[in-house]
């Protein structure tokens, strides 16, 4: 989901209610900055250091590779004593005093990757407490305490609750769940104006309550309503697309609006999933991939909520649906992830592993690998074990001459310095197509 930062949408929690640039480049710190041995990417973490990290962190896990545990250090050296995370801390030693600025979505990134790396419990356990304690009365969360829920901010969290064994349903806050949030942020089907929008999340709602379709915001919430994670694992193959009735979803009285999006009398989460699935399943039907524009500039393709759009429709409908934008994604992400650095190489991971892809073989390149060598050499793979006890007993690999078993040879030991880079997909606000 996406749920990914660029430098100048962090900078504040008002920027967060802009519309931020479809590309952002993070400053590169000056020749004396020295940067964290521990740290993942080698451009300025000031907006992004707990974020990019915990997405590394949370990607390795997500392909049995174990993190160095300086890397681990590193983030745990980040949290609070009330156990939330900001953005980046370039002092951990001191007391988070006024002037920290900590944040619901770095906090919940971080939940979700030390509960994949394990043994931090104490430390998962302060956060998700802490998330709690700043819940909105809406049932959501905005990017900074005590702001306006917004779409992506509750489904990062709602994947941090999930990952810590708590059931997002029951963290309720003046009775409201971060369901009840996520729902008021969904447009109808059949709604005059909506246009295109059918089915969508709104990001928030405009100063006069109207909501806008917004296809980051819809990746990230219909992850969010499914109550999965950052890692989301496909789903059965499109139990609710809604092409008949409304009675998959509870109701014995549902509007097809001639756009895959049903209009119920009592929209659930599953059939709000399945609304914002069809939005973005339209979206990149032609395509096969999102865009986004900066002002007065054309169109072109957005490579990171792509990449959340196929975890989004995955999670949704089965790898299957989310298989024309994957293939997209492998013939033109690369580059794009390469300048992005471990967040970027991190989604596109998470996007192979819901879509069902190979992430070491992914359009010829070994995503794996290629993350690894952004930060400190993890420890060896399970993959990597996998070849070497082969080897140790003389069995021979058959990769049927083609070379195709070369992907696991990742080798803990071949991080090749840091990337080139930080060059992230921002968070658009506001209409996306």
């Amino acid at each position: 989901m996406n749920v990914r930062r660029s430098a100048a949408a962090l900078a504040t929690a008002g920027v967060l209610a802009a519309a931020a640039p479809a590309l952002a480049a993070s400053p590169s710190p000056s020749p004396s900055a020295v940067l964290p041995s521990g740290l993942y990417g080698d451009s300025d973490p000031k907006y992004d250091g707990v974020w990019r990290q915990s997405l590394a962190l949370l990607a390795q896990r997500t392909v049995s590779v174990t993190p160095a545990a300086k890397a681990v250090d590193w983030l745990t050296g980040q949290q609070c004593a009330s156990g939330a995370f900001a953005a980046f801390r370039a002092e951990p030693a001191g007391a988070c005093d006024a002037k920290v600025m900590t944040d619901t979505n770095s906090t919940a990134a971080a939940v979700q990757a030390l509960v994949a790396v394990g043994g931090h419990e104490d430390a998962t356990g302060k956060a998700v407490t802490w998330l709690k304690s700043v819940q909105n009365k809406d049932g959501g969360w905005g990017y900074a305490p005590g702001g306006a829920s917004d779409a992506n901010s509750t489904a990062v969290v709602i994947g941090a609750l999930a990952a810590a064994g708590e059931r997002p349903a029951e963290v309720a806050k003046g009775g409201r769940s971060p369901y009840d949030a996520l729902l008021k942020l969904a447009l109808p089907c059949t709604r005059a104006g909506t246009g295109d929008g059918a089915g969508a999340f709104a990001y928030q709602p405009d100063k006069k309550g109207a909501l806008a379709a917004n296809a980051d915001a819809t990746a990230a919430a219909v992850v969010g309503v499914l109550g999965a994670g950052l890692d989301a694992k496909a789903g059965k193959p499109d139990q609710t697309s809604g092409t008949e009735s409304g009675k998959e979803s509870g109701t014995e009285s549902g509007k097809e609006s001639g756009t895959g999006c049903v209009d119920s009398d009592r929209l659930t989460p599953e059939r709000a999933a399945a609304n914002g699935a069809s939005y973005l399943a339209r979206a990149v039907a032609e395509d096969g991939h999102l865009t986004s524009a900066l002002a007065g500039a054309p169109e072109q393709p957005d490579y990171g909520n792509t990449a959340d759009a196929v975890v989004a429709l995955a999670a949704q409908g089965g790898a299957q649906r989310a298989a024309k934008p994957l293939a997209w994604l492998e013939k033109n992400a690369v580059a794009w992830a390469k300048q992005s650095g471990p967040a970027g190489y991190a989604q596109l991971i998470f996007a192979a592993h819901a879509a069902g892809a190979d992430p070491r073989d992914f359009g010829g390149t070994d995503l794996v690998r290629a993350l690894n060598a952004t930060g400190p050499a993890p420890q060896t793979d399970e993959a990597t074990k996998a070849t070497k006890t082969a080897d140790a007993s003389g069995e021979k690999k058959d990769d049927g001459g083609s070379g195709a078993g070369l992907w696991w040879m990742v080798g803990a030991g071949l991080a090749a310095g840091a990337g080139i880079g930080f060059l992230l997909s921002g968070r658009r606000k506001q209409q996306q197509l």
